[in-house]
């Protein structure tokens, strides 16, 4: 196996953190989310494809900070065009900056669905907002959901804290599966407001998925069967699988549609995107408002990296990139004899193993994220990876063999273990 890495300032850190903020870190960046003990807890630095923790390990980041970074870790061009907004206009006032209408003629442009752009900071944001813009246009409260949708308390997964009456008209459906939804709607869709979904399917822990042929418009038919809006939760794909969503890559058309993550490539930024009937009712009816929801940095680095985006190609080459990445890797996962999968190829690249009912996947799925990070690949045991622009021909190369060698070291785990009890069985 290789070497466990020196992670000292790492654990201080965390140990500081915890008696200073709840958990020490935030949510997902637990260190139960990854592999306790195995992985850093506090990066230091990143630039391009690459990162660096606080105990100078470097790392291949093929977790793009949960899919934020398109293009690369403090990119240039985008950082300049922040820094020259902070130094001659500044970016926080009583008023909005002209920076917002130049965003939506672009949101206007690119997205199928966006007649109409309302700007908020998280995925969550943007979710929360569509929902209640969706209650509003309909007068309805109940909502049909598949995907993650954020931290608010209409859709968390954990529910400490939170009345059952604020999540009680949500009900689940699940992806590639139109007779769920079907189930749903027979039942309540008099009475829902809107269906919400992402449509490309990537649930927690399980292999990512495209749609069916068939599912997105089987869905589009079903919400305008009941009259409920169709949300697209397009936070990961958009911006990354094409510029105008995963509704131009196939051509199915929501209502509304959420963008974040790779639209600012790193700065906080997110939208609620949609044709202007529905989304009108976010000028006087539903009241959505914010201190720095206007705040113009995040504004400037979107318009910035869609700039960059559509001048040099950038998601031609992603995918580019992706594809001969994921061909490899796809060619390493069948003939490695483990129990994984391989999904996402060829931008949301994601291993996954196969479970069974002694759970021994989760101690292969340990082990294999173990050695990843000690190889210098950092990805997340629960949550796919990502491939960004400036991840070079050698970055990908080197992924690639920290994946072969990773799963051939398990193998080799394997093979002794099963002597040995062989050994000890005759003895």
């Amino acid at each position: 196996m290789a070497r466990k890495l020196k992670l000292t300032k790492s654990d201080r850190l965390y140990k500081e953190a915890c008696q200073l903020i709840p958990g020490g870190v935030l949510g997902i960046r637990r260190p139960y989310n990854f592999v306790p003990g195995e992985y850093p807890i506090f990066f230091e630095s990143g630039k391009g494809g690459r990162v660096i923790d606080v105990d100078g390990n470097e790392y291949i980041d093929m977790l793009c900070a949960y899919g934020p970074i398109i293009i690369g870790h403090r990119e240039e061009e985008i950082d300049e065009a922040v820094i020259e907004q902070i130094r001659n206009k500044g970016f926080c006032f009583s008023l909005t900056q002209r920076t917002q209408n130049a965003l939506a003629k672009k949101m206007r442009e690119l997205i199928p669905c966006a007649e109409q752009s309302l700007f908020v900071k998280t995925g969550s944001d943007a979710a929360t907002a569509a929902i209640r813009i969706a209650r509003a246009y309909t007068s309805r409260s109940k909502v049909a959901r598949c995907g993650y949708h954020g931290w608010h308390d209409w859709c968390v997964e954990v529910k400490a804290g939170i009345p059952q009456k604020l999540y009680e008209d949500v009900y689940e459906f699940h992806y590639n599966d139109l007779t769920s939804l079907e189930a749903i709607m027979s039942q309540h869709g008099s009475e829902t407001a809107a269906i919400i979904i992402t449509p490309i399917g990537h649930p927690l822990s399980a292999k990512v998925e495209e749609p069916k042929d068939g599912f997105l418009e089987g869905v589009k038919e079903i919400a305008e069967r009941y009259g409920a809006v169709l949300i697209f939760d397009e936070i990961r794909s958009g911006f990354r699988v094409s510029l105008g969503g995963a509704q131009e890559l196939y051509n199915v058309i929501p209502d509304l549609s959420l963008f974040g993550k790779a639209m600012g490539n790193g700065y906080p930024i997110s939208a609620v995107v949609g044709k202007a009937e529905i989304m009108d009712v976010a000028r006087d009816k539903v009241f959505i408002s914010s201190t720095f929801f206007p705040n113009s940095l995040g504004q400037i680095a979107a318009l910035k990296t869609i700039e960059i985006m559509e001048r040099d190609k950038i998601l031609t080459k992603v995918r580019e990139k992706g594809s001969k990445f994921c061909v490899a890797v796809e060619e390493i996962v069948s003939a490695s004899g483990i129990p994984c999968e391989f999904s996402g190829a060829p931008l949301m690249p994601f291993i996954t193993f196969i479970k069974d009912k002694e759970q021994h996947y989760k101690e292969l799925r340990n082990q294999f994220y173990t050695e990843l990070i000690r190889r210098g690949l950092f990805l997340q045991p629960y949550h796919h990876g990502y491939i960004a622009y400036r991840h070079t021909d050698e970055d990908l190369k080197q992924a690639t063999a920290a994946i072969a060698d990773a799963l051939a070291a398990i193998k080799n785990e394997s093979i002794k273990q099963a002597n040995h009890n062989s050994s000890s069985y005759r003895s």
